[in-house]
């Protein structure tokens, strides 16, 4: 498992953990099609992020 912050990073959305942070509080990101404001969230092989219209499938990383 991976949390949510830590996932943006990983795919290269969010440089650092910080701009990570920012983007999930001010609701840019969505687990599965519903906003996701908890950073620590774990997320699934089976779950779907999505960030500025870009659509990112868990497992695939």
């Amino acid at each position: 498992m991976i949390t949510l912050n830590q996932f943006l990073k990983l795919v290269g959305i969010a440089s650092t953990g910080g701009q990570a942070k920012l983007m999930i509080i001010d609701g840019d990101v969505k687990v599965n099609g519903i906003v996701e404001t908890r950073r620590g969230r774990k997320l699934a092989p089976t779950d779907t992020v999505t960030v500025i219209d870009k659509t990112f499938n868990v497992g695939d990383f």
